[in-house]
């Protein structure tokens, strides 16, 4: 047995795509929404990542358009975002997330929220505490909002073997630690897995105690070439300088060379050329604090964790003993990340009315970091347009070229 509801809109997922969609739908039209999600408050995956995270970008351009996070327009003072716009913590990401429900989205009547409900499927819902079922009605468009699939190590078991004698935590136990360890692993060259180097260097341990798993080096963003237009680490050519490189990229190693030498990308060791990008962002002093640790593991993938031997893709070695391994294996593509962008981007300024209110929208990177002079700022979006075709038409290229590599390769 049943109950029927009639929403507009059934949205699958309360976590930061879900939130954002719901926002500007209520704000700008009458529409009725309901919103069902697995977890038992909003955020997404942030109601169980690490509890160390923070935004990896400014909290500017993250959240819902209608409301801006507690002390965005902060500069902070202290740490290795020193100089640059505030990031939120893990903590503060739910707080505002849980808030904008609360206060904004169930008080107008028009949003019903279930949590704790996992989607079944045409429409289908059911309470993962009672086992209820809930049937939207046929003319409720329903939007899949956990589309991206974002993964934390919390949410799945590592994708290797581990012996039972193995001391392995996700990087949510870092904070329980209760003892000292012989020596340190983390296991994932990604954001999840910088947070974790930066989190034990930060409480003391030493950088030769550290040994670092990483199967592919990764490219990582310079925080502080993605800063809003009030801060005073904001460069407004910036985003047109990505482009250009982008356009002119004559392979993907060339564009990675182009991104490297305008400063928007930055590489872990200079003598090793990266072949992946996480989307992790840093700053210099991050990334400093990081090139500390000199045990790298370039070996490939893990296969099996024992207490007296570590098994990868490309051999084998003998771990110190009583090693704590933190696991932080994620995914993440530059190339399809940004042409997906792009091609949104296109289609938005193609419309008039989305184009002006692109122009006001808190949420919007180019809207965010455009020029503070107008003129400068006027002139840059008429160019836009053409500019964005034409970063779409060479994303799709190195795509293909990328492609017919990797097919060749099998």
């Amino acid at each position: 047995m049943s109950t029927t509801i009639t929403p507009d809109y059934l949205v699958i997922g309360a976590g930061a795509m879900g939130m954002a969609f719901v926002d500007t739908l209520i704000t700008d039209t009458k529409a009725t929404v309901a919103i069902v999600d697995r977890y038992a408050r909003p955020g997404g995956h942030w109601t169980i990542a690490y509890p160390h995270v923070t935004l990896h970008q400014p909290s500017a351009f993250y959240g819902v358009n209608s409301q801006e996070f507690p002390g965005e327009k902060n500069i902070d003072k202290i740490g290795g975002n020193k100089g640059m716009s505030e990031l939120a913590t893990g903590d503060g990401v739910c707080s505002y997330f849980s808030r904008v429900m609360q206060q904004t989205f169930l008080p107008t009547g028009r949003v019903e929220y279930y949590p704790l409900h996992e989607y079944v499927s045409e429409g289908k819902f059911q309470s993962i505490i009672t086992n209820k079922v809930v049937q939207v009605g046929p003319e409720t468009r329903i939007v899949d909002a956990t589309f991206m699939k974002v993964e934390v190590p919390a949410m799945r078991p590592p994708p290797y073997e581990v012996a039972e004698d193995v001391h392995l935590i996700a990087p949510n136990g870092l904070v329980s630690l209760s003892r000292p360890y012989g020596s340190y692993t983390v296991v994932g060259a990604g954001k999840t897995g910088i947070d974790a180097c930066l989190w034990l260097l930060s409480k003391g341990i030493d950088a030769k105690d550290i040994s670092w798993i990483m199967p592919r080096d990764s490219w990582c963003m310079n925080r502080s070439t993605l800063q809003p237009s009030w801060s005073p680490a904001n460069d407004s050519q910036m985003f047109e300088a990505e482009g250009e490189a982008i356009v002119n990229a004559s392979s993907l190693e060339d564009l990675f060379y182009r991104l490297e030498a305008s400063g928007k990308m930055m590489r872990i060791d200079k003598n090793v050329w990266p072949t992946m990008y996480k989307c992790a962002t840093l700053s210099v002093p991050e990334l400093e604090q990081i090139q500390k640790i000199g045990n790298i593991v370039r070996q490939g993938r893990v296969v099996r964790l024992n207490a007296n031997e570590v098994t990868l893709e490309g051999g084998k070695y003998i771990p110190v003993p009583d090693t704590l391994y933190i696991d932080c294996n994620e995914t993440q593509d530059y190339l399809g990340m940004n042409l997906e962008t792009y091609l949104n981007a296109a289609k938005w300024y193609a419309e008039p009315k989305t184009r002006a209110w692109l122009g006001h929208a808190r949420l919007d990177l180019v809207n965010a970091q455009k020029s503070p002079d107008p003129d400068e700022a006027a002139e840059a979006a008429k160019k836009r347009p053409a500019y964005i075709q034409a970063v779409c038409q060479n994303l799709r290229r190195l795509l293909d070229v990328e492609a017919t590599r990797t097919n060749s390769k099998i």
